[in-house]
């Protein structure tokens, strides 16, 4: 019970809790729909990291604010958090109208979660589970033009969380990097948070994959400072702890 309360830094775990949770759901998260037998439909959030203790207490804190099971895969190797009750579902994506997904993947999920919960019909489901990503290049030209949004902050360190690499080299400087599909966007917006001059490169012809990677001890220190003020909760934090001492 005490997770409930407890502060970190500055912040109240509960302020930063809930838009880091979108964030770490926007880069290892996902919505599913099944039906099973044709007969009923079947929903699960999951999210799926390395099997890590820092990875499972955060998980255990994700389980205390939004219900569900922590479980770990049968090798051993994932440690998993899923919500499989509909009406834990219904309640956990309330979160989401609050502090919208900014990754394009996970907003076409949600759209077809929220489809299918309100029909509650296979038939709906399989007429439409094949167009559910048909809106995904309209919703990155549409969030191109958009601005920061205000919970960006506590959202960012979830998605570094999922996404983001400290990356301490021997023979060179150490960096931090982060890299994303489709979405150039959120990129961008990372890009300006740090105030990062760096080119956010494209390394495939051929992919919609972009990628941005820092080595300025300058902008560095910008990032060490804003994941100490919103913290990481996983084992990512336990990579910064590091990566602190060398840069």
């Amino acid at each position: 019970k005490t997770l409930a309360v407890c502060s970190i830094g500055l912040l109240n775990i509960q302020d930063h809790l809930q838009p880091f949770w979108v964030g770490l759901m926007d880069g290892d998260g996902s919505l599913q729909v099944n039906h099973w037998r044709k007969k009923n439909l079947q929903y699960r959030m999951v999210i799926k990291l390395s099997n890590l203790e820092s990875n499972v207490k955060m998980l255990l804190l994700i389980k205390h604010k939004f219900k569900g099971h922590v479980r770990f895969t049968n090798n051993d190797r994932f440690v998993l958090w899923v919500l499989d009750s509909k009406k834990d579902i219904l309640n956990a994506i309330k979160t989401f109208d609050q502090y919208p997904p900014l990754t394009s993947r996970l907003f076409c999920s949600l759209i077809f979660l929220k489809t299918c919960l309100s029909h509650n019909e296979v038939e709906t489901y399989l007429n439409s589970r094949d167009l559910k990503y048909s809106n995904q290049l309209s919703i990155v030209q549409e969030n191109l033009n958009k601005s920061i949004p205000l919970y960006f902050n506590s959202w960012l360190s979830g998605f570094i969380e999922a996404e983001g690499c400290f990356s301490i080299r021997q023979t060179k400087n150490s960096s931090f990097s982060i890299a994303q599909n489709n979405d150039i966007y959120i990129l961008n917006f990372i890009k300006k948070h740090f105030d990062i001059s760096n080119m956010i490169r494209k390394p495939y012809k051929d992919k919609d994959f972009y990628s941005l990677e820092v080595y300025r001890k300058d902008v560095l220190n910008k990032i060490i400072q804003h994941c100490e003020f919103y913290p990481l909760l996983g084992a990512k934090n336990d990579s910064l702890l590091k990566f602190k001492q060398t840069v």
